[in-house]
């Protein structure tokens, strides 16, 4: 069936089951957020412990750090679509098989038609293989702006890295620098 809006997307991701392992241990799908004429679209990994048991991306520590840093960089939570590259939590957090990401695939590319954002910023380095295919290095490509698929792409570290290293770290610095380009090139594109 083809899913002609968000809302008929969503009901049926909720009910996907092409991946065994996943829905063994998920408690529940998290397909996005998409708000209403959003022009930005965030792509993060995979949902979390907290994701899974809420239904909603980014809601746990590494949201909280990402709702800070858009805040800071004028861009409001309520007004950005979230989504991940897979729809459900791997087991123990662990990083999305290829197999995962393959049959997940079709659900992520559609909502990006869908939605229609001008701006879509990758967190970490599954949602940049997902934009861009594997081998290529986040440090290589992040911080500028590329043509991608009729829109702009911006790769980012993903805000988990930036806890990982800590406020004084690298990846906190470059997500922060890179929310605030991302704010820029959303106000160059209106």
């Amino acid at each position: 069936m083809e899913c002609t809006s968000l809302d008929v997307l969503r009901d049926h991701a909720v009910g996907c089951v092409a991946c065994p392992e996943l829905v063994a241990e998920r408690n529940t799908v998290v397909p996005g957020a998409f708000p209403a004429g959003a022009r930005l679209l965030l792509v993060g990994e995979a949902p979390g412990a907290q994701e899974d048991e809420s239904g909603q991306p980014f809601v746990g520590k590494g949201g909280q750090l990402l709702n800070r840093l858009l805040d800071q960089a004028g861009l409001q939570r309520h007004s950005v679509a979230v989504a991940n590259t897979l729809k459900c939590r791997p087991p123990a957090n662990r990083t999305p098989t290829r197999a995962e990401m393959h049959r997940c695939r079709g659900w992520l590319d559609r909502q990006v038609e869908l939605a229609d954002p001008r701006l879509v910023v990758t967190l970490g380095g599954t949602a940049l293989s997902w934009a861009l295919g594997t081998g290529l290095r986040l440090g290589d490509v992040r911080g500028r702006v590329h043509a991608w698929r009729g829109r702009s792409l911006l790769p980012t570290y993903h805000p988990s890295a930036a806890l990982r290293f800590g406020p004084n770290g690298a990846p906190m610095a470059a997500l922060a620098n890179d929310l605030r380009l991302a704010a820029a090139t959303l106000a160059e594109l209106s």
